[in-house]
């Protein structure tokens, strides 16, 4: 039986907590054993029950989302976090995504969509609405170069779009994974991006293969 992903929640709208309670009820494999109504409660109860994944809301009073993603992930960078909000504004997602964030959700989505995506989190994966990969894409497209990389960085690059740590690409290489530390490093830099998370957008909206 999979583990049991511990859930907490940061929002101040308290219908969007008991919707989100009730959705997760259902799904044996999450929990949701926390909630927040502002980033500073929110910050304490992280502290105290160290869970798996945060669902942040981006618009708070106080500490905004982006302040409280930041704090969360100083605190333990391994936590992960979705941004899960209304606003599709592409400064707002280039500074999540930025800041750490594993994950940027409209508050709009199906149910359904979004416990898949709650899943893919868990495991690993960057997860985006359809339309914030598009908004993601235009404003990476803007400063990305892939013609600056070498062979070995393209193919690093499509490892990194596939989710894979340092340590996979490193065996499935034949490298060490201080080596891909170093050609990530460099490819980050050509292409303008600062983490693997926009590298892995700007791949699949450039079709690299």
């Amino acid at each position: 039986m999979a583990d049991i992903q511990k859930i907490v929640v940061i929002d101040d709208h308290p219908l969007l907590r008991k919707g989100l309670q009730q959705l997760i009820d259902i799904c044996p494999d999450l929990e949701m054993v926390g909630e927040a109504s502002n980033g500073l409660d929110g910050l304490e109860i992280i502290g105290e029950l160290k869970p798996d994944l945060i669902l942040l809301d981006l618009n708070m009073p106080n500490m905004n989302g982006l302040e409280t993603l930041i704090k969360i992930k100083k605190m333990d960078p391994d936590i992960r976090v979705i941004m899960l909000t209304v606003s599709d504004e592409e400064q707002d997602v280039v500074d999540a995504l930025r800041n750490g964030a594993d994950g940027y959700l409209l508050k709009d989505m199906d149910p359904e969509e979004l416990l898949l995506k709650f899943r893919e989190v868990a495991k690993g994966k960057l997860v985006l609405s359809s339309c914030i990969i598009d908004c993601l894409g235009r404003a990476l497209r803007k400063q990305a170069n892939v013609s600056e990389l070498t062979n070995r960085e393209r193919e690093i690059l499509i490892h990194i779009h596939d989710g894979e740590s340092n340590k996979v690409i490193a065996r499935k290489l034949g490298i060490t994974e201080a080596t891909v530390k170093v050609h990530v490093k460099h490819l980050l830099k050509k292409l303008n991006l600062k983490t693997r998370v926009e590298a892995a957008v700007w791949v699949a909206n450039n079709n690299i293969h």
